[in-house]
């Protein structure tokens, strides 16, 4: 994994940053009590997340509706999606009682996704015959599950998720913990699920589970691992923009770097930053909707 050609703004004429946030609370003050309340270094309005996108040469965004602040309110996330001129899709956080239409509001607006967040009291648990239910309806929708976790979590998650049938896109490379090797037995399951070719492996969050500074080597047998097993169509790349709950400052271009050391061929990055987020999230064919 070296940084052999380190990706420029003008590298490739789409790509997609599959992992980001959304908080304006000017205009979407927080709505949910519960958890993790972003302080005011760690907003990212809709409008500051497209000028990082166009200083970066990246055209396209999955947006993901955060639990810190928002909660099941994916308010905030709908208008950035309205106003990216269709370069944006979503993933929404969503309830057990959510109605069909209203599921079907979030599809007409351009969610594509659920994401359960097993960190946090508060968010909806994906336990018993409700959870259970929910991602059937995901599924029925056409949507994928994104799932949230730390260390062993999926190990509990996985038989749930394989009852419903969903297609299944994990946050952060699973979260592993790096000082316990390839062999923990939540990476190893993730490993597993990667091989069948039903879920896809967000390549981002490093600088969560790292314990060391940029560029996180501790993290890289891990990354290699990943890209081994779910192979670079089911790989998708994200920021984790505006970096929310992060103990350091945090830049978007270090960031992005990452995925040079990674994918240090050119025609290898296109695949993870255009052709599988297209495929997997439903973005334009290039030339099609893209005004704005």
């Amino acid at each position: 994994m070296k940084n052999n050609s380190e990706p420029t703004a003008t590298e490739f004429a789409f790509a997609v940053d599959a992992h980001a946030h959304v908080l304006d609370t000017a205009a979407f003050p927080f709505s949910n009590p519960e958890g993790y309340r972003p302080a005011a270094n760690e907003i990212g309005t809709a409008q500051e997340f497209r000028t990082v996108l166009a200083s970066h040469g990246l055209t396209h965004a999955l947006v993901v509706n955060p639990f810190a602040g928002y909660g099941t309110d994916n308010s905030c996330m709908l208008h950035g999606i309205a106003a990216s001129g269709g370069r944006w899709k979503g993933v929404a956080l969503v309830g057990h009682d959510a109605s069909d239409a209203h599921l079907q509001m979030l599809t007409d607006k351009g969610v594509v996704g659920a994401r359960f967040n097993t960190l946090f009291t508060g968010a909806t648990s994906l336990d018993g015959p409700a959870g259970l239910r929910l991602l059937e309806r995901v599924r029925e929708m056409g949507w994928f599950a994104q799932i949230y976790y730390h260390d062993e979590g999926l190990l509990s998650l996985l038989p749930i998720l394989e009852a419903s049938g969903v297609r299944i896109v994990v946050d952060h490379c699973g979260c592993p913990a790096v000082n316990q090797g390839l062999n923990q037995p939540g990476f190893q399951a993730l490993l597993e699920l990667g091989k069948r070719g039903n879920a896809a492996i967000k390549l981002s969050g490093a600088f969560r589970s790292s314990r060391q500074s940029w560029p996180y080597a501790d993290c890289d047998k891990y990354v290699q691992a990943l890209i081994d097993s779910f192979t670079l169509d089911n790989c998708v790349w994200g920021s984790d923009w505006p970096f929310v709950r992060v103990p350091h400052r945090m830049d978007y271009g270090p960031v992005y770097q990452l995925l040079a050391r990674w994918l240090p061929d050119a025609s290898d990055r296109q695949r993870v930053l255009w052709d599988t987020p297209a495929r997997w999230f439903g973005f334009d064919t290039p030339g099609d909707n893209l005004a704005g």
